[in-house]
């Protein structure tokens, strides 16, 4: 099923993509040197080398035979069919950046952008969100599961009923040739890892369509909507003027129901 939400209504997914959005490249000297000298100071650090291999996925267009196969295709991303599921996409402006898929009490949120011909961005993606939350008040943890290294967050949110508490997400990332997709596992699949098989699979399914047009990195790879996907009015309520992109009157829940476009698989 297919719902469109303002993507401003989500406050995981504005750290995100904060983090994303942030113009952190530096091509002079003077930069890499600096990147370099981070590096040696520590080991764990990624900044400027080149895309993990991905033997499992997820995948570029161009390395499967048939990658529309078992996949809704929303342009940029190809991504896999489960039964039951539900497809929500996110939307910036006029265009459509992120799809999340919905699947009981978990979801996934993904959204891939432009990267580096040669270099991976996740590493730095990483130290970005986790920044970004612990300025918010929230806790951070970062480790290694079955997608590689990831962030295991408690970020601070407003309930309904207007007191403050947490919601526990999970940020993945992957690296491609000249594109990155990031994932934000919530709901019981964050909660309980052991749940997010399903999830998971999907991420490593997914299928990332970047084209050959130019782009700056860290642009959003736009998606589309599927031909026969069904329109349904917009009850979403926009946030108001000056409501921090972190936090304020937007939700965490990404089973809030907003404006949507629906179909059911």
């Amino acid at each position: 099923m297919f719902r469109r939400r303002h993507k401003s209504e989500d406050a995981v997914e504005q750290l995100a993509e904060d983090a994303i959005g942030a113009d952190e490249y530096v091509d002079d000297v003077d930069g890499a040197s600096d990147a370099e000298s981070e590096a040696e100071k520590d080991p764990t650090d990624r900044v400027g080398l080149p895309p993990a291999p991905r033997p499992e996925g997820p995948w570029d267009v161009s390395e499967l035979e048939n990658p529309e196969e078992g996949r809704v295709d929303l342009g940029g991303l190809l991504i896999p069919g489960v039964e039951g599921m539900e497809l929500r996409v996110e939307v910036a402006g006029d265009a459509i950046v992120a799809a999340t898929l919905v699947l009981g009490n978990s979801a996934i949120q993904l959204q891939a952008f432009a990267a580096p011909k040669s270099e991976g961005i996740w590493g730095e993606v990483r130290d970005e969100i986790a920044g970004g939350i612990t300025q918010q008040g929230g806790i951070v943890d970062e480790e290694e599961g079955p997608l590689g290294w990831h962030l295991r967050a408690q970020v601070p949110v407003q309930l309904p009923d207007g007191t403050h508490g947490v919601q526990l997400v999970r940020f993945v990332g992957c690296d491609g040739p000249r594109w990155f997709l990031r994932g934000v596992i919530s709901g019981q699949a964050a909660v309980q890892p052991e749940t997010a098989g399903v999830l998971e699979q999907v991420f490593r399914e997914t299928v990332v369509v970047r084209g050959e047009s130019p782009m700056a990195p860290r642009d959003p790879i736009v998606l589309k909507l599927p031909e026969d996907a069904q329109m349904v009015a917009d009850t979403g309520a926009a946030p108001e003027e000056g409501d921090s992109r972190f936090g304020g009157a937007a939700s965490l829940n990404p089973f809030e129901r907003g404006p949507e476009i629906t179909e059911v698989r």
